[in-house]
Parts: C-alpha cells; structure tokens; sequence
C-alpha cells in the first residue's frame, strides 16, 4: 500500500478531551449569544462571563474540569481585546479570581512542568490585563499642570522607573506616567491627584540659596512625630513607620519620602571641606540635583578661613582673576570673537564675570582636581592668542614705565603688579621699589591741570 494514502491515527487522553469539550462548549455559548444580542467583534460583556463562565470556572465540583476552564480565561481572544466602552467591578474580580486560581494552579503543577510554564504566561497575562483595567491609557493629556509641576507624558516603554508618590514600580509598558519637566519629579498618572509636594523648581528660581547649618536637627516632637512633608506618622522604631532623617535639612521623614538616597551637603563641605556623601530625603535630592551647578556661594563671607587651608582654592582664584583680566582683550578682538574663546567656559559662565562666587559643583571638582587641570588648559590658551597668536593683542601690552625694559608685559603676567587706578602694569619689583605714585597717574593729573577751563565765569 502507498504511504500517501496512510494516515497515521492518534488518540486523545482523557484530560486532553475534557479541555477540547470544555472550549467547545464556551465558544458554542459565545456564538449563541453574539447570534442572540449581536454584539460588537472582540467584546465580551460582564453578563455573559458572570452568569455562565464563572459558575463553571470556580465552583465545579470536578478539579480538573475547574482547572481546565480558569486556565481558558486568560487565552481567549474576546477576553483580552480592548473593549469599546468600559469595564465594571464584576469584570475585574472575575480576573482577580482568575488570577488566584492561576497562582494556585502554579504552586500544584510539577516544576519546570510545560504545564507549569504555560500557567505561568497565562497568570502574567492577566496581571497585565488587570493593570490595564486599573489604569487605562485613554484620553491622557500630554501636558498636566499641578502645584508648579509641569508634567509632561512620558513614551518610553522599556525604561524602568520608580513612582516618587507612592514609591511603587512604573510599568511603562502597561501604565500612564509622567516626568516633571523642572524637577524630574516621577509619578503615575493615578497618583498625581494625591501630589502635596510643589515643583522644587520653582524654590530654586525663588530662593536659590543653601542651608549652611551642619543637619540641623530640631527634633520628632517638634515635628509632632510625623514626616516633615507628608505628615505620615513617624518614630524611630519604626511603629508605625520608621523616621529617616535627612542630612541636609535635619528634619524626619517617612519611608515613602525619603529612599535613602546620598547627596554631598553644601554645609559640610564649606565648613569642614567634607565631600562624603550623607542621606538625604527625595524633595532634598532633588534641590541638592537642581543647585549644583548655581553659583550661589560666596566663600570670602561664608568662610574666608577656608583659603588658609585649601591650597587649591588659592590656585583657583589666581586663574580666575587672571581670566578676567584676559576678558577686555577678547571682548575688542575680533579675531577672539570669532573664535569664541570665551564660550570654552559655557559651563561655567561665573567665570568671566566675577572671582568670588562658587557652585558645590565647582567646589567638588577642586577637591578632585579636575577644574584645576582644565581651567589652568583654558588659561593657556587665552595666554597663548594674547601673547603671541594675535597681533592686535600684543599692541595692548605694556613696557614698564618705572625701569623701562624688559618685554612686553600684560596684567595677567605672575611677575608683574597694577596700578588700581590707571590700570598701568609695571615690573612687580620695580612697583614695590618705587617711592613716587605712579608714572602714568601723575601724567594723567598733570593733563587735566593744564586743560583749558571751558566754565563760564562768575557773574558773566
């Protein structure tokens, strides 16, 4: 006999059958209802699965036949199509039930089972089915504004984030989330009705100053033995939430209000020129994130000792002044404007206005070393088109008037000394040695005695 003609029998076992009767008696009851009411493709009202698929699914007396038909709850195609209007409560127990009877079913099952395996993708399924009836993607608006937040829609999917709210995970995939556009501030879009907390944005643009007390700790029951931002209950054993001080404002929070996350403190670093990262609650962080790179700190007031201890500050605030002298030679070059050697210190654009104020970044990067080595670069280069790049610049120099050789000098010389008034540069030595004011000065009042007297006389 050919073997084309052959067909191989094969047999069913008796769960096997159960399960085929058991899916061709929901789909019969399906068709006859969507005959009977005529319903939309890819809907499945609460009556339908209430009245007839939940008697059978949790209430059978047979175990099996009950295991079989929870399990078909997830995969069938009307279940987890969106539907066009909206689910109510029986809808969402049904799939908490189902949900329970998977968990069950997981624990009875063989492990690394395919049955087992097939349980598990059916109960994550309608976890995110579950997800998605709680909080629905529908009529979201891309732009929200709450207490100074502008909250801006997030599209990212892949992305995993935590809730600043309600310190849950956010789902990009299967939930709505927000990110605040000024503070970064993160949450559902189920939770932002709950926010208490205003944009630290708009503190920053308002106030921008640091507390330069070390934690200044005031005490629980000054706080009435609750977090200082969200007023939860608090104490510090942990009854009926555990009290987490945060480093920067010295005051306690609750778990939810303070993740226990790290933040050098601006205090500490001027006072005791400590760079050790201390825990700081969430709405502190985020300010410590938005002020670091504000120029806010005027060391000479705060600590001028610090200058005494800190050799690398002393450093600093010679390159600094010396930038500054260079600035008038660039501002009147055209060569320099074209080039845009000023814009090398974008990032730091308070160093070319004065030599006195600090960021905590900057601060920071002198303890590591970093700005010294990039800013002495930057001094280099300014140096180098001043002095010996740029023609219309070295016509700017000076010759020391008092000795009247040597090179050219410029301000920014190490060896030289200016006059406060003329801004004439001499020879260190030779300004220091000298007895008499300073030659240019005294041309300068010679010229204004001998100028005519254009005011009218008395009387006249």
């Amino acid at each position: 006999m050919s073997r084309v003609g052959r067909v191989k029998p094969f047999f069913l076992s008796p769960r096997s059958c159960r399960c085929v009767l058991a899916n061709m008696e929901y789909d019969e009851r399906l068709a006859r209802f969507r005959q009977g009411k005529g319903p939309r493709n890819h809907e499945l009202p609460s009556s339908v699965l209430s009245a007839e698929v939940k008697p059978e699914l949790f209430h059978s007396e047979a175990k099996t036949q009950s295991t079989d038909r929870a399990m078909d709850l997830g995969l069938a195609e009307d279940h987890f199509s969106r539907p066009v209007g909206s689910f109510v409560a029986s809808d969402i127990e049904q799939l908490k039930q189902a949900i329970e009877e998977c968990k069950r079913l997981i624990l009875e099952l063989p492990e690394h089972s395919e049955r087992q395996k097939d349980t598990v993708a059916k109960l994550i399924h309608l976890r995110l089915k579950l997800q998605e009836l709680k909080d629905p993607e529908e009529d979201e608006p891309n732009l929200r504004v709450l207490l100074e937040h502008r909250f801006s829609k997030e599209k990212s999917k892949s992305v995993k984030q935590t809730c600043d709210k309600c310190s849950a995970i956010i789902w990009g995939l299967i939930q709505t989330w927000y990110t605040c556009t000024g503070c970064y501030y993160r949450c559902h879009s189920k939770c932002m009705n709950l926010i208490t907390k205003p944009c630290v944005r708009s503190k920053v643009s308002h106030q921008s100053e640091y507390e330069l007390n070390i934690c200044p700790e005031i005490g629980l029951d000054k706080q009435d033995y609750r977090c200082a931002e969200c007023r939860t209950p608090i104490s510090l054993r942990g009854v009926p939430s555990e009290a987490r001080q945060c480093d920067y404002t010295g005051q306690y929070y609750c778990s939810s209000c303070h993740w226990n996350d790290s933040a050098v403190i601006p205090a500490r670093v001027i006072h005791n020129w400590e760079f050790e990262p201390h825990k700081v609650c969430r709405s502190s962080m985020r300010y410590l994130t938005l002020m670091i790179s504000r120029p806010v700190l005027k060391l000479r007031e705060i600590n001028p000792l610090l200058f005494n201890f800190v050799e690398e500050l002393v450093e600093i605030r010679k390159l600094r002044q010396d930038i500054l002298l260079m600035k008038p030679y660039f501002i009147t070059c055209k060569e320099a404007m074209e080039a845009r050697l000023l814009l090398q210190l974008q990032d730091r654009q308070h160093f070319v206005e004065n030599d006195d104020m600090y960021s905590l970044q900057d601060l920071i990067d002198i303890s590591s070393g970093r700005l010294s080595c990039s800013l002495t670069e930057i001094h280099t280069t300014f140096a180098k088109h001043i002095k010996l790049d740029c023609e219309r610049c070295q016509a700017k120099g000076f010759v020391c008037e008092l000795c009247k050789e040597g090179d050219v000098l410029f301000p920014f010389d190490s060896h030289t000394s200016v006059c406060h008034d003329c801004s004439a540069v001499f020879h260190r030595d030779c300004y220091y040695d000298n007895s008499t004011t300073c030659p240019r000065c005294a041309r300068m009042t010679e010229r204004k005695h001998d100028a005519p007297n254009d005011s009218p006389e008395p009387g006249s």
